[in-house]
C-alpha cells in the first residue's frame, strides 16, 4: 500500500484497494466481488464492483508502480523477461476479447480470452510483470462490441508479439535491470519482435519451430537438418535449471551463425536442445550483443518455465475467477492480480537460502497461507468493524444472561 497507495486521493477507495487485495491473498474458494466483499465486512459487492468500474485511478501507473517494486526488491542484472499467453475459458460471446481461438492453456481451439503476460525472472524467484489484452481483429473491425465492451478508441488490432514488444520497451525504458528476453514459438518466428530487442540490446533466447530457416555460411538450411547432421562432439550435457522433480538434464548443441545484415552487431547463435530418454528435440533463435558462454544460453532457455506463477496466480489469486466483461475492469483485476502475486513473490524471494534447521523452502501458496493465517486474520479480528459489532452484541447478550441469572438466585 505505501507503494501504491498515491494513486488514490482519497482514503476510501484507498482502503477499498487493501481490502481487496487482501481479498485475493486470502484463502476463498472463490474469487470475486461478491467473495471479497464478504471477506472484507462488507455488506454487499457495489464498493468493490465499484473499484473495478466507476471508482478512478489508472491500472496502468499502478503497474508502473508495481514494476517499480520487482526492481527495488528483486533487482538483478541478469534477469529474464519471459513472454507468454494465458486462456481463460468463457461462455458466449460478450466478454471483451472472447471468440473462438486457439488457447494453449488448453491445448486446442475453444471459447475464450487471451491475454499476453511480462514474467521478471531471477535464478530465485518468478514476479509477474505486465498484461495485455488480446484483441482479436473481429472485435477491433466491430464498433459496436467495442463500444459495448468499452473498448478505448485508441486501441487497434495487434499482433501477440507486438503487444509482447510494448510492454518490454515499457520495462526497458523505465530501467528495470534485465539482460535477456525468452518465449515460446510463438514470439520466436516473429522476425519483428526480435529485431526490436536487438534494437534494445537484449539479449533473447526464442523457441522457433523445427522448420524455421537458418542462415549459415554455406546456405539456408531448416533447424532440423542442421541438427541432423551435427557429431556426437557437438553435445554435452546440461541442467536447464531446477524442475518439481529435481534438476533438469538435457543434451544441448550450440551452433554459431553469421552476423545479420541490419545494424545491431552483436553474435547469432541456433541452440538445440535433446530430450535424453525420447530424443526429441528443441530449438531457439539466440543473439547477445557480447559473447554467451553455452551454460549461460541454457540457463535462460530453463527460466522460461513459468507455469508455476501461472498457476499460483489463477489457483491462489483468482488471476482467471473474474466475472468482468469491460475493457476498463478486466484490466483493473489483472492489475490487482499482479501486484499481489509481486508482493507475494518479494517477500519469497530470499526462501532459497540456505536453512540452518534444514527445512525446504516455502512455496508462494504456503507463504501466501501463513500471511493470511500471521498478519491479515488477526489485523482482522482487531480492526474490522463488522466483526467488532458481533463481538459487541455477543458480550451485551453474556451481560443480560449473566444479570437475570443472578436475579434467579436473589429472588425466593
Amino acid at each position: 500500500m505505501l507503494t501504491i497507495g498515491e494513486r488514490f486521493r482519497r482514503p476510501e477507495p484507498r482502503r477499498r484497494m487493501r481490502d481487496f487485495v487482501r481479498g485475493l491473498l486470502a484463502p476463498l474458494p472463490r474469487k470475486n466481488c461478491w467473495t471479497i466483499a464478504e471477506h472484507a465486512g462488507d455488506a454487499g459487492p457495489d464498493g468493490m464492483q465499484d473499484l473495478l468500474t466507476r471508482v478512478k485511478w489508472d491500472d496502468a501507473a499502478v503497474r508502473a508502480d508495481v514494476r517499480e517494486f520487482i526492481g527495488r526488491q528483486l533487482g538483478d542484472a541478469e534477469a529474464v523477461l519471459v513472454i507468454d499467453e494465458t486462456g481463460d475459458l468463457k461462455k458466449g460471446r460478450h466478454t471483451v476479447g472472447v471468440q473462438r481461438q486457439y488457447s494453449g492453456t488448453a491445448g486446442k481451439i475453444e471459447n475464450c480470452q487471451l491475454a499476453v503476460h511480462l514474467v521478471y525472472a531471477t535464478e530465485t524467484t518468478h514476479a509477474m510483470l505486465d498484461a495485455a489484452l488480446y484483441l482479436p481483429k473481429s472485435w477491433c473491425d466491430d464498433p459496436q462490441r467495442r463500444a459495448e465492451a468499452g473498448v478505448p478508441e485508441q486501441v487497434r488490432f495487434s499482433t501477440k508479439p507486438q503487444l509482447a514488444a510494448a510492454m518490454i520497451e515499457t520495462a526497458a525504458a523505465a530501467g528495470l535491470p534485465c539482460r535477456w528476453v525468452a518465449g515460446d514459438e510463438a514470439y520466436g518466428n516473429d522476425p519483428r519482435l526480435a529485431a526490436r530487442l536487438r534494437a534494445l540490446r537484449l539479449g533473447y533466447v526464442l523457441s522457433v519451430a523445427c522448420s524455421h530457416q537458418v542462415s549459415t555460411g554455406l546456405g539456408v538450411y531448416r533447424a532440423d537438418a542442421l541438427a541432423a547432421g551435427l557429431p556426437t562432439a557437438a553435445w554435452q550435457r546440461m541442467s536447464a535449471g531446477r524442475g518439481a522433480k529435481g534438476y533438469r538434464y538435457y543434451d544441448w548443441s550450440l551452433v554459431a551463425l553469421p552476423r545479420a545484415t541490419d545494424n545491431h552487431g552483436g553474435h547469432h547463435w541456433l541452440l538445440i536442445r535433446r530430450n535424453r530418454s525420447t530424443g526429441e528435440l528443441a530449438f531457439y533463435r539466440c543473439w547477445s550483443p557480447q559473447r554467451a558462454a553455452l551454460h549461460t544460453l541454457v540457463t535462460v532457455a530453463g527460466r522460461r518455465r513459468i507455469e508455476e506463477s501461472f498457476q499460483a496466480a489463477k489457483t491462489g489469486l483468482g488471476l482467471d475467477q473474474h466475472q468482468n466483461r469491460r475493457w476498463i475492469s478486466w484490466h483493473r483485476w489483472t492489475t490487482l492480480a499482479i501486484l499481489a502475486h509481486a508482493f507475494l513473490a518479494a517477500a519469497n524471494a530470499n526462501r532459497n537460502r540456505p536453512d540452518p534447521a534444514g527445512l525446504i523452502p516455502l512455496t508462494v501458496n504456503e507463504l501466501r497461507h501463513l500471511f493470511n493465517k500471521l498478519i491479515i486474520e488477526p489485523t482482522r479480528r482487531h480492526t474490522d468493524p463488522l466483526l467488532w459489532s458481533i463481538r459487541r452484541r455477543r458480550h451485551q447478550a453474556r451481560a443480560i444472561n449473566s444479570h437475570y441469572a443472578r436475579q434467579a438466585l436473589i429472588e425466593p
